[in-house]
């Protein structure tokens, strides 16, 4: 009875199986054994995993799992009624399930398709396919968590061979042997390998492809063909490129599908809400997710599923039928990102006859090819080591994507990624693939890795550059890394190693500087950079951390600084712990008033971070992802600790301790470069300039740091000192002075960029430049006012804007069209050889350059071959930098990337923000912002060179900038800069070439063939940079054979009955020769006016770079005052205002001048001053004017005193009696007038007589006036002798004018005492007497008064 019961539940399980399908996915529950006996029912449960085992039906029998598979797969077990065990809620949760490498595991049992199911899902896994209108109830469908991890236990996609229109479901009964291919169309775009198709042809032969193949194939198959376009070379997805017949199966083979190929196509899975629809594409979505690393966001729209059941091998006998392969292809694409899943059932031939297999077992030969092509004899990628080896038999048990053996997953639109592990491959430099592929330099990025298949015991080590760490297994596919710190940009060396093996899996990961990584932290507002805000609000994507929105993350803040030759990024305090992680939080600086952080309050500028406050551990190994923010200022969080320390004006003492600093440093503003004085020369200054992040008008119009500018030019690299220049423009496209105000441009001591060795102060990336250009600002300026004297210091000394008159435009020279050039001396001709040529070239020991230029044949038109080549790639290269090669994709390969870039052999591309620039070694590679599909690069030199290549409609073309340096030293296709046309055909010898522009075969035969490139170094020419593919040496494209058109016009070359061609051409191109040989030669209209449009736009460069802007300079203007413009340039008229309570002197007015000088001031510069120092300044103005007027007439005071003491010192020894002579003192009047010659005064009697004097007063008792009171007892000295004087100094000449009593007749005569005098002496008056300047007349002394008092008079005195 136990047994009869046993079998009816078996049966029941049976008849609740899945039809045509690898897996029951309605009996996970039921385990497989080999005892009959052992059959028992079971009920669902959570707790426990069912361990019974039920019998088999040989007649029917049922597809199960076993249970080590289902151990091995997911840990989890499925349950009867389709609910799983243990399982989370949401499909982002869901553990990939795990499977041995058992195939019968694999390959489950399949009912008869004669046995009804009664589950719910019976429709969408049995054979017959369900219709796409199918709703549950007439509603949308939902798919559950069980559900969903129901059908991805499953191996093989659904495929049917019932129902549909001809009840034939997928199977595509039109391939058959002797149509091995059918045409399908997708009717949505599928990229492919850098290519975009919206069709495919479905072979037999296991692949698909989308273009014709060869007449027939040699086999080791080898791809790409290289003798395309003269032989077919396909594109085409191979899973199993060989040639296959439809093999038979047998009764007992558990899937009794019909053997052959099906094809499916589910579109618009976005949008179905139908059960197939809504399945497939959460199947692939999470299969893909899961199972490639990088592809976390991918969400299909199209899916193609092909299934090649029971393939035999071709050539083979009748019983090798049975031999057969079964191998699937999913594709799943959302129109720019492609995912194929290769699954592979079974393997049991590798070979076909043609290929050398054996007629019997279809081995001995090549076996198939497995890979993919590109087509069009571009590239290819074999997946190695299985495709035409002996272990391609392991494709069954490798891959192990999502868990399964046999699965292999690639990602395919622009290059191929493998994104499954590879066991079996071994080497020095294997294929690296890990995502992200870039990350902050500040470390934290979590870098997932595939490539090597992991053991879940094996030691994983990262080597970024020199710097190793440990990394953590996740499962089979995938480990993961931590990303280091680093302190240079750029790209890295990333290796991984196993078990302390060398590191043989290699890539490249590209560092980004903080200031340009992508923004993860938000800040709506400009509160962070304020001094004091109330509050500061962050955001961020909550996704970017973690997929689990309920776990908890804390707020950290760092800082940095530069106080050593080390840089210092430390940790300075916990913002917050506990956040939940809503993607919002407001931080409040009030929290940190009182925080004493000692050893940081120094750090002026730092950066967020948020991560997990309880990171995710594998064996002892923390991970946890990080957000970093960009620098911030730091005054919302140490302004309290700094006030503390400074005082109120603690922004100030900053300012001043940093100019204290600064000084020291040496200046560097002789390394950079002169600004332009215009947006329009900054802007076609491809060589020296490129856009600021900061400022940029196609990005970021905010422009905080340059209040009023549009835009924003930086050198394109440092200088040899590590420095930078900036230059800012304003709305009407002039430079911005830092003399006008706060906000112009400003000069940088340290580069974005940074500086070898990076590593140490002053060079790191961003760090510096935040350290020593940008925080400065906000401690002079920004923290303070425009007219603090911090701030001015900061704009007229230590970071002032450089003039521009000294700007030198650079010389351009250009190729484009058929091919036409246009030398730097602006010589045009044509040029159309097959080959690669040298395009400007300068050996000089300190100037180096090499630009080289590939020239292929333009495609046929409607008439034939064409007899004209075009510009497809070229590279540069200079002094010691890496080659850059630009090469234009083919056509049908530019929906997503118009030109390929490769640097140091290795394609870079540039779709995201942070890897609009990149950097190498000498050289600096960028996109500009506005561009988002790669047709326009530029390549900057440290020399100032500079390479611009823009493609359009399919063609390119080129112009090459070169600084004044490069005068005299260019030769090549472009010519020899020298501002004469007569010596650019100058050959590599140094030979000079006629010109004659209209003949174009003597310069193709006499100048420009020479100039072609080889493999190998030649003298003058040097060797081909170009990055070679496919064995493509500069022998495959050098045809010397080939013969162009040397005919220039249309009309001339042309057949008579194309008359309307020539008559187009005119019409198109009107004068412009390039255009009509163009249009002529193709019969391209868009080429026609592509060369019109490029060879204006190089002619208005030229003419942009030779037009002069004159420039009047600086003109500064005044503290605390506002000019009415900025202009500088000739008619600017400034006038100059102060603000209120100052006072304007000088001139308010100044003018540029045509000359380019501004006008001199006549009243003095201009100055604002307040009223007391305008006071002052008067006041001092009127003393200075007294003491101007004064100080010479004090000179001259001086001069004649010291003129009269130099004359009366050079009279020596005079007689004491000249200077001692007095009028006498006398009783009764006196006749002055005597005929006396013994009286000293004796009046010339031919002169007129004087009036007569008033009558003389003697005084005669003491204590008059003129007589001093003497004691009568007093003795007084005797009287000087002969020749002395008293006390006057001697030699000095005496003179009437200084006698008082010439000048006063009231003052009393006084006879001295010595008088007469000696019989040797006599007065003149006729003799010149003068006395010393400042001495009046001789005084008696007080003795000889007395003694003349009784002196009696002797002689006859008259008086008149």
């Amino acid at each position: 009875m136990g047994f009869k019961v046993k079998l009816v539940l078996t049966l029941l399980v049976i008849s609740a199986s899945v039809k045509g399908q690898d897996y029951d996915e309605q009996a996970e529950s039921i385990v497989v054994g080999n005892e009959l006996d052992n059959v028992v029912a079971t009920e669902p449960s959570v707790e426990e995993a069912i361990t019974e085992t039920t019998a088999i039906v040989d007649d029917a029998p049922v597809d199960v799992l076993s249970n080590s598979i289902l151990e091995t797969r997911s840990g989890k077990y499925q349950n009867f009624d389709d609910t799983l065990t243990g399982l989370e809620a949401e499909p982002a949760a869901v553990e990939t399930p795990e499977v041995n490498a058992d195939q019968s595991g694999r390959q489950l049992l399949d009912p008869g398709s004669t046995i009804d199911t009664y589950n719910e899902f019976a429709h969408i896994d049995g054979r017959v396919l369900p219709s796409t209108t199918y709703q549950n109830n007439g509603q949308p469908y939902v798919i559950s968590t069980a559900r969903l991890n129901q059908i991805r236990a499953n191996f093989l996609y659904w495929f049917y061979d019932q129902g549909g229109t001809d009840n034939i479901g997928d199977y595509q009964r039109d391939i058959h042997t002797s149509t091995p291919q059918i045409h399908k169309n997708f009717n949505f775009q599928l990229p492919f390998f850098g290519f975009r198709f919206n069709y495919t042809r479905l072979s037999m032969n296991g692949y698909i492809y989308f273009s014709d193949p060869p007449d027939h194939y040699t086999y080791p198959l080898s791809f790409p063909i290289r003798d395309w376009p003269n032989v077919n070379d396909p594109s085409f997805i191979g899973i199993f490129f060989s040639k296959c017949r439809i093999g038979n199966q047998r009764p007992e083979d558990p899937d009794q599908r019909r053997p052959g190929v099906y094809f499916r196509l589910d579109r618009d899975l976005q949008t179905r809400t139908d059960q197939l629809g809504v399945e497939m594409r959460e199947r692939v979505t999470w299969d893909i997710r899961q199972g490639v690393i990088g592809a976390q966001a991918f969400f299909p729209k199209h899916a193609v599923t092909i299934t090649w059941k029971n393939m035999s091998f071709a050539g083979g006998i009748d019983n090798s039928l049975y031999l057969t392969n079964t191998f699937q292809m999913v594709l799943a694409t959302d129109e720019v990102f492609t995912y194929a899943i290769f699954n592979y059932l079974e393997i049991n031939w590798s070979s076909h006859t043609e290929a050398g297999g054996d007629t019997t077992t279809g081995e001995g030969g090549v076996p198939a090819y497995i890979g993919f092509n590109a087509g069009n004899g571009t590239q290819n990628y074999e997946y190695q080591p299985y495709s035409q080896a002996s272990v391609l038999r392991d494709l069954t048990g490798r891959g192990w994507a999502n868990g399964f053996p046999g699965r292999h997953i690639f990602r395919i639109d622009e290059k191929i990624l493998m994104g499954t592990c590879n066991k079996d491959i071994d080497g020095a430099n294997l294929p690296l693939m890990f995502a992200p592929e870039s990350g902050n330099m500040l470390g934290g990025t979590i870098v997932n890795i595939t490539g090597p298949c992991f053991d879940l015991n094996d030691r994983i080590t990262c080597r970024f550059d020199t710097e190793s760490v440990v990394g953590a297994v996740i499962d089979t596919n995938r480990a993961i890394c931590v990303q280091p710190r680093f302190y240079h940009n750029g790209y890295a060396r990333f290796e991984v190693s196993i078990n302390n093996e060398p590191f043989k899996w290699k890539g490249k990961f590209f560092v980004e500087t903080p200031a340009t990584a992508t923004e993860k932290i938000f800040f709506p507002d400009n509160a962070v950079h304020e001094a004091n805000p109330p509050e500061i609000r962050i955001t961020w994507d909550r996704f970017n951390l973690t997929t689990n929105l309920n776990v908890q993350l804390q707020i950290t803040l760092w800082g940095y600084k530069e106080i050593t030759i080390r840089p210092q990024l430390e940790y300075i305090d916990m913002i917050e712990t506990g956040v939940a992680n809503t993607g919002e939080f407001i931080i409040n600086p009030q929290n940190f008033r009182n925080r004493e952080n000692t050893m940081h309050n120094d750090m002026q500028f730092g950066f967020l971070q948020i991560n997990l406050t309880t990171p995710e551990e594998y064996k002892g190994i923390k991970i946890s992802p990080i957000l970093w923010s960009r620098p911030i200022p730091l005054a919302w969080y140490f302004a309290p600790q700094w006030e503390r320390l400074h005082g109120r004006r603690w922004a100030q003492t900053l300012c001043n301790n940093w100019l204290r600093t600064d000084r020291f440093l040496k200046n560097f503003a002789a390394q950079i470069p002169v600004c332009p004085c215009t947006l329009e020369q900054a802007l076609l200054d491809k060589g020296r300039f490129m856009p600021d992040r900061s400022c940029d008008k196609d990005i970021n119009p905010t422009c905080r740091y340059h209040w009023g500018g549009v835009h924003c030019v930086q050198s394109g690299a440092p200088s040899s000192e590590g420095s930078g220049q900036q230059c800012c423009y304003d709305k009407n496209g002039f430079l911005m002075l830092s003399y006008d105000q706060m906000w112009g441009s400003r000069p940088h001591r340290s580069h974005d960029f940074g500086f070898s060795p990076y590593n140490e102060a002053n060079k790191v990336p961003s760090l510096s430049h935040w350290f020593h250009d940008m925080i400065p600002f906000y401690q002079c300026c920004s923290w303070q006012e425009e007219q603090a004297v911090g701030c001015e210091t900061i704009r007229f000394e230590r970071r002032p804007t450089q003039d521009c008159v000294a700007y030198q435009s650079p010389g351009v020279a250009g190729i484009f069209g058929d091919p036409h050039i246009v030398t730097f001396d602006d010589l045009q001709y044509t040029f159309n050889g097959k080959g690669e040529y040298v395009l400007t070239r300068v050996d000089h020991p300190q100037l180096k350059l090499d630009v080289q230029g590939r020239f292929e044949q333009v495609p046929r038109n409607v008439y034939g071959p064409v007899n004209a080549t075009h510009l497809t790639s070229i590279v540069a290269a200079s002094n010691n930098s890496v080659p850059i090669e630009i090469r234009l994709r083919p056509q049908h390969a530019q929906w997503r990337y118009r030109l390929d870039v490769f640097a140091d052999n290795k394609r870079i591309y540039f779709d995201r923000s942070a890897l609009r620039i990149q950097y190498f070694p000498g050289v600096t590679v960028y996109q500009p912002m506005y561009i988002l599909n790669q047709s326009e690069i530029v390549i900057m030199f440290s020399s100032g060179a500079g390479v611009e290549v823009v493609e359009n409609r399919g063609f390119m073309t080129a112009r090459v900038y070169l600084p004044w340096t490069y005068m005299n030293q260019t030769r090549g296709l472009f010519g020899n800069w020298s501002l004469d046309i007569n010596d650019d055909f100058t050959r590599p010898d140094g030979q000079k070439v006629a010109i004659d522009l209209n003949n174009f075969q003597s310069a193709h035969r006499d100048f420009a063939q020479y100039w072609q490139l080889t493999d190998r170094e030649q003298k003058d020419i040097g060797v081909a940079l170009f990055m070679r593919e496919y064995g493509r040496t500069a022998a495959y494209y050098n045809d010397n054979q080939f013969m162009p058109n040397f005919i220039r016009e249309p009309a001339d070359f042309l057949p008579a009955n194309r008359s309307h061609d020539v008559n187009r051409a005119i019409e198109i191109c009107q004068d412009s020769y390039q255009c009509r040989y163009d249009y002529g030669m193709t019969l391209n209209r868009d080429m026609a006016e592509f060369t019109k449009n490029y060879l204006a736009s190089i002619t208005n460069i030229k003419e942009t770079n030779t037009h002069r802007v004159i420039s009047c300079g600086i003109l500064e203007t005044p503290r605390f005052g506002r000019k009415s413009n900025f202009f500088f340039t000739p008619g600017t008229r400034v006038n100059f205002e102060c603000n209120q309570d100052f006072i304007l002197i000088g001139d308010k007015r100044r003018i540029c001048e045509s000359d380019g000088r501004w006008n001199l001031p006549e009243y003095g510069y201009t100055e604002c001053l307040r009223k007391q120092e305008y006071s002052a300044r008067t006041l001092g103005a009127t003393w200075g004017i007294i003491s101007a007027i004064m100080l010479p007439i004090v000179i001259v005071l001086i001069c004649i005193g010291w003129r009269l003491l130099k004359r009366w010192k050079k009279n020596p020894d005079t007689s004491e009696d000249e200077y001692a002579y007095k009028k006498p003192y006398i009783d009764e009047p006196l006749h002055v007038n005597s005929d006396d010659e013994s009286i000293p005064y004796k009046k010339d009697t031919t002169e007129d007589s004087p009036l007569p004097s008033e009558p003389l007063r003697v005084f005669d008792e003491p204590g008059d006036i003129g007589i001093p009171v003497y004691d009568q007892q007093q003795h007084y000295p005797p009287p000087p002798p002969p020749h002395q004087s008293y006390g006057l100094p001697q030699h000095q000449p005496y003179t009437s004018a200084q006698d008082p009593s010439a000048q006063d007749p009231s003052y009393p005569l006084v006879q001295d005492p010595s008088y007469p005098p000696a019989q040797d002496q006599t007065y003149s008056p006729a003799q010149d007497q003068t006395y010393p300047s400042g001495q009046d007349s001789l005084y008696p002394s007080a003795a000889s008064t007395v003694q003349a008092r009784d002196t009696k008079w002797t002689g006859e005195t008259e008086i008149n």
